[in-house]
């Protein structure tokens, strides 16, 4: 899963991001998305650039800023929405990158993964939709977006604010204390272009119930939603954060997430690991793999260690003995096991001729040819040969 991570505001953003700082982007050359990739790429050590077009129309950008490398400037334009510009991590680039890229078709991210597609506010996306192979688009429910008109309705002091210069920013620790201030200043900034988009066109924010923190649950909470026990839930000492959602608030042992986030989550949890676990096996090896698998191996097993430990043919003494035979059989075994599950049209079978004849066998091509010359042959008529398809016969030329 995802987590973006952005640590100020561009000063031409038209949807500004609460809470982080705003950063003089004046550099940037915004209408122009390859000049932006060459501001970084090959530029110098350890800077890069990068720009792709977005299906539909738009545009992504991204560069390490030259003049303070740990950060990296990521553009994203839409030709209906308008542009945003962020200050992110240089390590987090290809993170973003990816995310506007083949995510669901974000273009604002908020509370730890929520998004805007431009008409509405969407979960995260947690639960995969295995059928279409892309995650369920889930719709906010009760949703309001907040616009920079509706937080500038709020009494706001533009001169208690700044902008900050790229060259000495450092990222900060917590949310801007007087974020409306900032917010005020860069309307006003704004204010001179003619070109920019109105302030009621600017996606701030959302606000929907189920985003009200007293709802939230801890750790224990979305253990309890999963319905499974403490010790099967990702371990947070163990690196297990990864394998959760991002927290709507919070962060290691105090996240917090949104009752929806935790059943789409628990939703998931149980699609991936349910039948999984229901169809695993626990191998000579200790390790848990796919029952078949499993099965195979065994019986392999007993085949190889009676072929290295029984004199055979001109063999007049066994080729090993003991716990030497038993090692040899298990991995000879495992080899010839996980080449039938894993393997390739080159291996012991080939997979693409066995999917397509079972394939003609479901669908009844096999069944309804057969049945249709044994009918021909009783009435008397010579039955034609059965032609037999390049799968079929490549699967009578294999060795199993």
């Amino acid at each position: 899963m995802f987590r973006i991570r952005p640590v100020a505001n561009g000063t031409r953003t038209d949807h500004p991001s609460p809470g982080l700082p705003f950063v003089n982007d004046g550099r940037l050359p915004l209408d122009n998305p390859d000049a932006i990739e060459r501001t970084g790429r090959k530029q110098g050590d350890g800077l890069w650039g990068r720009t792709d077009p977005l299906q539909g129309g738009g545009w992504v950008a991204f560069t390490t800023e030259p003049k303070n490398s740990d950060f990296a400037w990521a553009v994203h334009y839409d030709p209906v929405h308008g542009r945003t510009v962020l200050l992110i991590h240089d390590d987090d680039l290809g993170g973003l990158h990816h995310a506007w890229m083949y995510e669901p078709k974000g273009i604002l991210y908020r509370h730890g993964g929520y998004w805007w597609d431009g008409e509405r506010w969407n979960r995260p996306a947690l639960v995969w939709d295995g059928a279409y192979e892309r995650c369920d688009k889930r719709p906010v429910e009760r949703q309001v977006t907040i616009t920079a008109a509706d937080v500038l309705r709020s009494p706001c002091q533009a001169q208690n604010a700044s902008i900050a210069t790229i060259a000495s920013f450092t990222a900060p620790e917590a949310p801007v204390a007087n974020w409306q201030d900032h917010l005020a200043l860069w309307a006003q900034r704004r204010s001179s272009d003619s070109g920019s988009r109105p302030l009621e066109a600017c996606v701030v924010d959302l606000h929907a119930p189920e985003l009200e923190a007293d709802t939230f649950v801890d750790m224990a909470g979305l253990t309890k939603i999963t319905a499974v026990p403490a010790d099967d839930m990702p371990d947070l000492r163990y690196g297990g954060a990864k394998e959760l959602p991002e927290p709507q608030e919070g962060t290691g042992q105090a996240m917090r997430w949104s009752l929806p986030v935790a059943r789409d989550w628990a939703e998931n949890f149980h699609q991936k690991n349910g039948p999984r676990i229901l169809l695993s096996a626990t191998t000579s090896y200790n390790t848990t793999q796919p029952a078949g698998l499993t099965d195979s191996h065994n019986r392999l097993r007993g085949n190889f260690l009676e072929d290295l430990t029984k004199p055979s043919g001109t063999r007049r003494k066994p080729f090993l003995k003991g716990e030497d035979a038993r090692q040899a059989a298990d991995d000879l075994a495992w080899t010839a096991a996980s080449s039938l599950m894993y393997g390739s049209d080159s291996g012991l079978v080939p997979h693409s001729a066995l999917h397509e004849v079972l394939v003609d066998a479901v669908l009844g091509h096999s069944g309804g040819g057969l049945f249709t010359r044994r009918v021909t042959a009783q009435e008397g008529a010579p039955a034609p040969p059965i032609p037999l398809r390049p799968p079929v016969k490549e699967l009578r030329g294999s060795p199993w």
